[in-house]
């Protein structure tokens, strides 16, 4: 792994043809999904006028992983991940088009829309630990990083494509169709899987399938235990957590302050949420680009995070809202990708699956917690005066990483950010 930026850094990940597979076929269905949080927010708005229903719609959505995500990571390790994500993903398909249907009929209500959102949840508690595990599967160990942050770069470049299209396509045609897209999206990635090498995969360590409840129990507990006994990861999941609940729930004001602040339509909804992922993908191929990951990044994207929200909260013009909404995504991706990459590259593959449900868990299962809060906040006050409070939190819990890595350089310890061969067994855990 070569150290520093260089363009040679920046697509190592894509020369695996698996991850090229996948990075395909999430490209389509990213932007799907993208265009559907648009529209399904837009639609709670318009049915509620009532900011605390976007909070308690992004609480279905993300409850079911704060309850059950850690039992993902077991499913995670212990079935074949290509054809566990087969399975979630053709699931979400069908969920998107039942949507689709009730909009398209006219009868579509918001407790339909938030009992599919809480289905939708449940197969995110197996999907995202065993996506999140299945990356080193398709890239080994030494290109994990750059396809992370090329993960980031994705999701981001579909953040500002989705929002954009959505916002045009809800004018122009309705909400219907954003839905209906999101759900033949999902037939590109599912092909996708489909389609990859066996072969080419790389076998995770031998994980024994738990038979019993006691036994899964105990498998959760050694999970647990492994996270806690290392520092280098223990940082960036409770940070990512802190900094989530606080400062990443900015989803749920947002159509609030396009509506009743900034005074602009769907569309101009659209392009705030497509700002924020300008400066995502700018974070993201930053990191993609780089040789190795800084921990300490983790922290400082977390002020940047801050920084932008209290922006957002005090500027009233929505040309200058935009570059604001972008640093929000700078400093949100900068901070998560950090995270991400350093905990892949400091666990046990024996743990992958488990510590990553671990991380999971806490990043979108803060979304319940952060996305009631700023719903509520917002209620409460001002759609203006939550965005700031939330920012000035999120900026103190950059400090707080900052000074906890400090402290962790400390006591000598240092986080694994390249891989030896004779260091790819263990890095930097706990022994087994």
């Amino acid at each position: 792994m070569s150290v520093g930026f260089s363009l040679r850094n920046g697509g190592r990940a894509l020369g695996h043809r698996n991850y090229r597979l996948f990075f395909g076929g999430q490209g389509v269905s990213l932007v799907g999904t993208w265009m559907q949080t648009v529209a399904q927010a837009w639609l709670v708005l318009k049915l509620t006028s009532d900011p605390f229903m976007l909070g308690l719609l992004s609480a279905a959505q993300f409850l079911p992983v704060l309850v059950l995500g850690l039992f993902g990571g077991i499913v995670a390790d212990a079935l074949p991940k290509r054809y566990t994500l087969i399975a979630t993903q053709t699931s979400q398909m069908l969920l998107a088009f039942i949507l689709f249907a009730l909009t398209q009929a006219g009868v579509v209500q918001v407790w339909h829309i938030l009992v599919l959102a809480l289905l939708l949840g449940l197969t995110n508690t197996v999907d995202m630990p065993t996506r999140q595990a299945f990356a080193v599967e398709m890239v080994g160990r030494d290109d994990v990083q750059n396809a992370v942050a090329l993960n980031s770069a994705l999701f981001n470049g579909a953040r500002i494509v989705g929002p954009a299209v959505a916002g045009i396509a809800i004018g122009v045609f309705g909400i219907p169709i954003a839905f209906l897209l999101n759900a033949l999206s999902f037939l590109a990635v599912i092909v996708a899987y489909a389609v990859m090498d066996d072969d080419d995969l790389r076998s995770p360590a031998h994980y024994h399938r738990p038979a019993t409840v006691r036994a899964m129990g105990a498998s959760l507990a050694d999970g647990l235990r492994y996270c806690w006994r290392s520092p280098m990861l223990m940082l960036p999941i409770a940070m990512i957590g802190l900094a989530s609940t606080l400062g990443m729930n900015f989803g749920v004001v947002i159509p609030a302050l396009a509506d009743v602040v900034l005074k602009t339509d769907a569309t101009g909804y659209g392009f705030l949420m497509a700002a924020t992922g300008v400066g995502s993908m700018v974070a993201a191929l930053l990191i993609a680009f780089s040789g190795r990951p800084r921990p300490m990044i983790i922290g400082i994207g977390s002020v940047g995070l801050g920084l932008g929200l209290v922006a957002a909260g005090e500027i009233h013009a929505f040309a200058l809202a935009l570059p604001a909404m972008a640093l929000v995504g700078l400093g949100a991706i900068s901070m998560a990708a950090t995270a991400n990459t350093t905990i892949q590259l400091n666990v046990e593959d024996a743990y992958r699956g488990r510590v990553m449900s671990v991380y999971t868990t806490v990043f979108a299962g803060s979304t319940p917690i952060g996305g009631l809060f700023a719903g509520w906040l917002a209620s409460a006050t001002t759609v203006s005066a939550s965005l700031v409070i939330a920012g000035v939190l999120t900026v103190a819990t950059g400090f707080v990483a900052i000074a906890w890595l400090g402290r962790i350089r400390a006591r000598g310890i240092a986080p694994v950010l390249a891989v030896e061969p004779a260091a790819a067994s263990n890095p930097g855990g706990p022994p087994r």
